[in-house]
């Protein structure tokens, strides 16, 4: 797809109203000739090509626009993306994910069935079905947002016998669950579908032992997305103030497996590492931390959430959070990741808030103050970030990956064009 659209963008590119309005008339009229090769009764050499058309015209942002107006052909494309052709199927699927990737392709492509959402996960647990990673890609993308999203729990709540969310979980924690998809957007998904209060309630319940599942997967080596949608979880789960205990009890145990990815080689003095947690002990020369920042930021913010409370900050205290911190705020390259880093330590280090106001998510602050400290807080960011132009003569370079999740819903934004 890579060339179409390229050629699609560089010659949409310099037109003057009038080409743009054949462009897209030509456009128009190449959509209406497609649909009758994407039916199923079609040859099926004939709804593999139309099929990589319709692909090409997704990678741009006329052509996304173009095929939004078209119901009968995203309905058609819907059904050939669950298909039984396979490379019909596979570039149909595809195309559905770079639509889901914007935002304004979400009510259209949700008309096309009423049910999309559930069929799609439905495609994504499949062990069978080879293009199992593009639906869960789409799902990742439609659920950004919050109708989708409630949507997908609707309808996930109606089922009867094995929840879905069951399966998904399982389908996250099974090495080759699917032997012909990876499955790394689960993650996204779950991250995602965490933004409900129902989802919550799921993850959290300790009959069903899923957080202890999500754990290990935040060292999970393959895959960023997948890392990154795991860490997205955990911290929604964090807001759930009433869980704390269990979480940072010998139940759960959740704090080393968010320091673990934060911490570096550093070795410490002896009176130092007793403070740590075993698993955070003596750790190996090569060991290197989370090398996408906003994973680490993510992580740091699922601590701070767990220091809200006084028993919880009394916990992370007692397992030698603040060593693991101290060293990263001295390494972190990032200086937004920095100042979370920062204003954690504080929390750790300094005085008890006064009676009343002991659980920082309960405390309302009042609007001129909330403005007067986010001012601050870009204040402090800026000042980080002009030390850091002083110190470094060579910029660091980014982290690879997509990016997870921003804000408290953890939603995950992809770059979802494949080639």
């Amino acid at each position: 797809m890579g060339e179409a659209a390229a050629d699609a963008n560089e010659s949409a590119g310099g037109l003057s109203p009038a080409g743009s309005r054949g462009q897209e008339a030509c456009l128009q009229a190449e959509a209406a000739q497609l649909l009758p090769f994407l039916a199923p009764e079609a040859r099926a050499d004939l709804q593999a090509k139309a099929a990589r058309h319709v692909l090409a015209l997704t990678g741009s942002g006329q052509g996304r626009a173009l095929l939004a107006g078209q119901a009968t052909l995203l309905r058609a494309l819907v059904e050939l993306a669950a298909a039984s052709a396979p490379a019909a199927a596979r570039d149909a699927a595809r195309a559905l994910v770079n639509l889901a990737a914007d935002p304004g392709l979400h009510e259209p492509l949700l008309a096309t069935e009423s049910g999309l959402p559930a069929r799609l996960l439905e495609l994504a647990l499949d062990p069978q079905w080879p293009w199992a990673e593009e639906a869960a890609a789409v799902l990742a993308n439609l659920t950004r947002e919050p109708t989708p999203c409630a949507a997908l729990m609707a309808a996930l709540a109606a089922e009867p016998g094995d929840p879905s969310l069951e399966r998904l979980v399982r389908a996250l924690c099974t090495p080759g669950y699917n032997a012909r998809a990876p499955l790394h957007y689960l993650g996204p998904v779950l991250s995602n579908l965490s933004q409900r209060p129902a989802a919550r309630a799921f993850l959290l319940d300790p009959d069903r032992c899923v957080v202890q599942r999500l754990l290990p997967l935040t060292q999970y080596p393959d895959s960023s997305v997948r890392r990154g949608g795991v860490v997205g979880t955990l911290r929604n789960c964090c807001f759930e103030h009433r869980h704390h205990q269990w979480l940072l009890g010998p139940e759960v145990d959740i704090l080393p497996f968010l320091l673990l990815p934060l911490a570096g080689p550093e070795d410490f003095p002896e009176e130092e590492m007793e403070w740590l947690p075993a698993d955070l002990q003596y750790l190996p020369r090569d060991k290197q931390r989370e090398p996408d920042a906003n994973i680490r930021r993510m992580l740091i913010e699922a601590i701070m959430l767990l220091t809200a409370t006084a028993p919880g900050r009394q916990q992370v205290r007692g397992q030698g959070a603040y060593l693991i911190l101290r060293e990263l705020h001295s390494w972190e390259p990032e200086p937004d990741v920095r100042v979370a880093c920062e204003k954690l330590i504080q929390v750790l280090i300094g005085d008890e808030p006064e009676h009343g106001m002991e659980n920082l998510l309960e405390v309302q602050v009042p609007e001129d103050v909330e403005q007067q400290l986010q001012q601050l807080d870009r204040r402090e960011q800026e000042q980080c970030e002009r030390k850091q132009q002083e110190q470094e003569l060579v910029p660091e370079p980014q982290a690879e990956g997509l990016h997870p999740p921003e804000g408290p819903a953890a939603c995950h934004s992809l770059q979802a064009h494949l080639s």
